[in-house]
């Protein structure tokens, strides 16, 4: 097997990797800190596309953690880059948030449930039965049925809530209609965020997680991959999977020194 090159580039999840219920994880203002100083290219990324990359970048300035916001990359964002190549100028009905609905609107979207030419759905606490009816309709009508990512449930003090993914499989069952989801783990995610940083697979490094998600979309985008133990995947769970990280470390701590 040919040698990999050694790591120019860092991409790293964000929830489970740098921070966990709102408290940054010991060793992440470190690792942000000394990508920092020497210059490195870098990008946090996460699948939520509730918040624009300024919200992120405010909130993680609140825990210690000074991300440029130039070096956040969301599925909104993904999304949005998608939809640019694929149909410059177009339109969309929106189920989403902020971070989606600005993302859409910076590359010249309109926003209407008017014959739209995408109905695209993201993340949000208020999913309401109004909006996924006409999100339906509107499918059945001809609109193509996008995702920002298929994650099935998301992390809150009280327990899991019900994601974009499990959304879109209420969607799905209705229309007969299976949407593109530009979220992790597709490489999409990850090639369009290499493209953004001016980075190349070969030299670079993905940090996640999540097996499902994270090591499978840097694998699959051609990158080596570190898998931490402080969020969802346990060293128990790796096995099961048919594919394995690069490496496992216990926590961002210890790849400080491999910058």
């Amino acid at each position: 097997m040919a040698e990999r090159k050694p790591i120019e580039s860092w991409l790293t999840d964000m929830d489970g990797v740098l921070i966990h219920e709102g408290v940054p994880i010991p060793g992440a203002d470190a690792f942000i800190t000394k990508l920092r100083d020497t210059g490195k290219p870098f990008l946090v990324l996460t699948n939520n596309s509730i918040y624009t990359a300024r919200d992120l970048h405010a909130r993680l300035a609140r825990m210690g953690l000074e991300v440029p916001v130039e070096n956040i990359w969301t599925s909104a964002l993904a999304t949005a880059k998608f939809l640019d190549d694929q149909r410059p100028g177009g339109t969309a009905y929106v189920i989403g948030e902020a971070g989606l609905t600005t993302a859409l609107h910076d590359i010249g979207y309109v926003l209407t449930d008017h014959d739209p030419d995408y109905v695209v759905l993201g993340e949000t606490r208020t999913y309401s039965f109004e909006a996924m009816t006409k999100a339906v309709r509107l499918i059945n009508a001809g609109a193509r049925f996008i995702c920002t990512n298929p994650d099935e449930t998301g992390p809150s003090l009280e327990g899991p809530l019900p994601a974009t993914g499990s959304v879109a499989a209420l969607i799905t069952k209705a229309t007969g209609k299976e949407p593109y989801f530009a979220g992790k783990p597709n490489p999409l995610m990850m090639r369009t965020g290499l493209n953004a940083i001016g980075a190349h697979s070969e030299s670079s490094a993905m940090i996640g997680d999540r097996m499902d998600t994270d090591i499978l979309a840097g694998l699959e985008a051609g990158m080596q991959t570190f898998l931490v133990l402080t969020g969802l995947t346990g060293q128990a769970e790796i096995d099961r999977f048919p594919f394995r990280p690069s490496k496992v470390v216990k926590s961002i701590a210890d790849l400080v020194e491999r910058i």
